[in-house]
């Protein structure tokens, strides 16, 4: 057999196999297939999630982007989950892997990522997910970064995302995204210390509402 033919071989094979585990792909044009199959096989084999890749791959074929411009856009995704992988843990599970993954292509740095992981031992999901929206905003990336920081160890998921939307309303009335990220951050701060020192109190005092 010729190495022409070894290779087409090989081709044929690896998009069958990665078409028959997820016949979405069939949506690709065969020019795009075979790279994105082959993306997906090494994101598989390095335990990294494949269903971001498979969603990029699809948005892109529905948006009709050219074939380079998909093929490029989901390999920088799966090394994104690699470095986020990387700095959140070999243990992190994919949904903390996806938005740390977006949090990256924001512009968050690996080291904060790293140090979310340190502070907080719930999910990080949604710190992440609020990192990547604030910056979306307009917040300067090291300015959410250090907000979300500071409230990531001891403020419940939804304080966060409350957290976040307060920001959004205060930039579209006109606050600038540094403004509005801080005082914002200090207001959720403010309102967890409080529940926690209600809570206290109440603990004290067994047998009282």
């Amino acid at each position: 057999m010729t190495r022409f033919s070894s290779a087409c071989v090989l081709t044929v094979t690896l998009v069958t196999s990665a078409v028959a585990q997820d016949p979405r792909l069939e949506r690709l044009d065969p020019a795009t297939r075979p790279a994105i199959a082959a993306l997906i096989d090494s994101a598989r084999a390095a335990a990294l999630p494949t269903e971001p890749l498979v969603q990029r791959a699809l948005e892109g074929a529905t948006k009709r982007a050219s074939s380079d411009r998909i093929v490029a856009a989901v390999r920088r995704l799966a090394a994104d989950l690699g470095q986020a992988r990387d700095a959140l843990g070999s243990a992190a599970p994919p949904a903390e892997l996806t938005a740390g993954a977006a949090a990256l292509r924001a512009g968050a740095r690996p080291t904060t990522l790293s140090a979310l992981r340190r502070t907080r031992r719930e999910s990080l999901t949604v710190p992440l997910a609020v990192l990547a929206d604030l910056v979306a905003s307009g917040v300067p990336v090291d300015s959410a970064a250090a907000a979300v920081l500071s409230l990531a160890a001891r403020t419940p998921d939804g304080d966060l995302v409350e957290f976040r939307r307060a920001v959004e309303r205060d930039i579209a009335l006109g606050a600038p995204p540094v403004s509005a990220a801080t005082a914002a951050a200090a207001a959720a701060a403010l309102s967890t210390a409080d529940v926690q020192v209600n809570a206290g109190a109440r603990q004290q005092r067994p047998g009282r509402p």
